[in-house]
């Protein structure tokens, strides 16, 4: 599944990103890499961006760049 199809408050292990080297980049700058765990906090109304927690940190992201994050459902420690 994409990370823009997990449910509020789901925790879920991040895969891979699909988008190229330049997406993998900024994911990476953000703090967002293959094998961290995640958190949804909430997604916007109005098609807003959606409201992650990876390693303590806030992260905010577009619709479209959460489509490109696979993501498994997991219980990380």
């Amino acid at each position: 599944m994409v990370l823009l199809d997990a449910n509020d408050g789901m925790i879920v292990k991040i895969l891979g990103i699909r988008g190229g080297r330049g997406l993998e980049s900024k994911c990476r700058q953000l703090g967002i890499c293959p094998g961290d765990c995640a958190m949804v906090i909430r997604h916007a109304p109005f098609n807003g961006p959606l409201l992650i927690e990876v390693s303590g940190r806030d992260i905010a992201l577009g619709r479209g760049v959460a489509s490109r994050i696979i993501v498994e459902e997991k219980k990380c420690a």
